[in-house]
């Protein structure tokens, strides 16, 4: 759940629906990551799939090394946006791809050994370091759509796969195998990445830890993290890289939304101007229920609603909530801890329009509407006419 501050925010605020991070909450987050570099000597990178908001990336990169991008595009909005070190991995590049990526990255992991070896001497000419994404074949992840790990991934490389491989040019090797998790799971992914890898490890410069490291949730065990980083550095030698992203914007965002329309088939319904399916689609794909300023689990709170968006989808339903009042026609709901994995994987799925874009500071009370989108959003990503 968000820290207190958003109790305060008046939702009326700001279009409806829309996202509005909390500046206080985002640095609040890095601060935490900034020290855990410091003490440590790994490396952050802001993992931009999660959580990109170039309005915030100037103050990103005043506490962590860079960011970490997943092509092209990303690579470009952190080079326009993001200070520091640019890294980039793709599950695999075209040609033109890594044409135009020479310019932007400072740093590329490619996730087979024939990507890597197509693309060696372009890079060793332009002094551009790379390195492999391998697969530990260890897994921590409890839903399989999000586990790298899982039979059969396509991301990374199993250690077989290296075998009698001509592997001169890295500098370095990757994984990543968690999702928001604590640093248990992190820990025994070392040790498999270890007993795998480690015969690679004295010849390389680097090693990248991913993401999805829970870092900034309460309870997290930064002490062991660092001691952990410290005492990997030191064996092999390598600088160690963390790719961060829930970690960066969790507890610092909320989607404001409206009811629309409070309909009855069996049981109370409400209809939102926000979906499940097109602004916060992980709450379908996880799955995950999102929480909801003032609202509890069904029979928990005198009157019971099951909330949905606009779209067609007969499954576009954010799920059952109770509220001490009954909900009225224009009320204004506030989803919580919405930054992470929403506002870059929302969709204008049947025309519903993206929500805006708020950047707010509980400590001074600003308030900004940095986007708001319209038909024209919509249109041009269809094509011209």
């Amino acid at each position: 759940m968000n820290a207190d501050s958003f109790r305060k925010f008046d939702p009326t605020r700001v279009p409806s629906p829309c996202f509005v991070i909390d500046q206080a909450a985002i640095e609040r987050n890095l601060s935490v990551l900034a020290d855990v570099q410091t003490r440590s000597g790994a490396k952050v990178l802001a993992a931009l799939k999660a959580f990109s908001f170039p309005a915030l990336g100037q103050l990103t990169g005043q506490y962590l090394s860079g960011s970490c991008s997943s092509g092209v595009h990303e690579a470009k909005l952190a080079r326009d946006y993001y200070p520091g070190e640019v890294h980039v991995f793709s599950a695999a590049f075209k040609d033109s791809d890594v044409a135009e990526l020479v310019d932007i990255a400072d740093h590329f992991v490619f996730n087979s050994v024939a990507q890597m070896q197509r693309f060696r001497d372009t890079l060793t000419a332009r002094g551009i370091p790379f390195g492999l994404r391998v697969n530990p074949e260890h897994s921590e992840g409890e839903v399989e759509l999000y586990d790298p790990c899982a039979p059969c991934s396509r991301l990374g490389i199993p250690a077989s796969e290296l075998t009698g491989q001509d592997l001169q040019g890295i500098s370095g090797l990757h994984f990543h195998t968690l999702c928001e998790q604590g640093f248990e799971p992190l820990d025994r992914t070392l040790t498999a990445f270890e007993s795998k890898f480690g015969h690679l490890l004295n010849d390389v410069q680097w090693v990248n830890f991913g993401g999805g490291h829970h870092i900034t949730a309460p309870g997290y065990d930064i002490e062991a993290l660092i001691k952990r980083i410290r005492s990997f550095s030191e064996r092999y030698q390598v600088q160690v890289y963390l790719e961060p992203g829930e970690a960066i914007a969790i507890r610092s965002g909320v989607l404001v939304a409206e009811v629309l329309d409070l309909p009855r088939n069996q049981k109370q319904l409400a209809i939102l101007d926000t979906s499940a399916t097109c602004h916060m689609p992980d709450t379908l794909e996880m799955p995950y229920r999102a929480d909801i300023f003032d609202a509890g689990m069904p029979n928990e709170k005198k009157h019971d609603y099951r909330l949905g968006g606009q779209t067609c989808l007969a499954g576009d339903v954010i799920g059952d909530y109770s509220f001490d009042q009954p909900l009225v026609i224009g009320q204004r709901l506030m989803f919580d801890d919405m930054a992470h994995y929403t506002l870059v994987k929302t969709n204008t799925f049947n025309g519903i329009p993206l929500p805006s874009l708020a950047l707010w500071d509980s400590r001074t009370d600003q308030l900004s509407v940095v986007r708001e989108f319209g038909y024209d959003d919509f249109l041009t990503r269809l094509g011209p006419i």
